[in-house]
């Protein structure tokens, strides 16, 4: 199965999970995973939140910023990898001068 991101519309989230500004997201979904490409603009962010019955996965494809995971901040720019595990909580944030853009999967257990 193919996803072609480019034949889903874009949806832009205000102050998702309490963050800051907008999320833009291209999201496909089905009872198994959501799998997303999304952009952060410089100074928006994901709030923090606690993944209480799924997982998340994201790899960031170009920008720079941090995460916050498990109350410490941790850097991520292209060719990042940031897992959180069910149970856990995070929150991505672009700090950067540019868009963060990245690609997520959240599987449903």
């Amino acid at each position: 199965m193919i996803i072609d991101f480019n034949k889903i519309d874009e949806k832009v989230m205000l102050n998702f999970h309490k963050g800051e500004k907008e999320l833009s997201t291209k999201m496909y979904t089905d009872e198994n995973n959501k799998i997303m490409r999304g952009k952060l603009i410089p100074g928006a962010s994901i709030g923090l939140h606690t993944h209480e019955i799924n997982s998340e996965i994201i790899y960031i494809l170009s920008g720079e910023g941090k995460v916050l995971y498990n109350g410490e901040y941790e850097e991520v720019r292209e060719s990042s990898c940031h897992y959180c595990p069910k149970g856990h909580a995070h929150s991505l944030i672009n700090d950067g001068n540019e868009d963060l853009i990245f690609f997520a999967v959240v599987p449903q257990h």
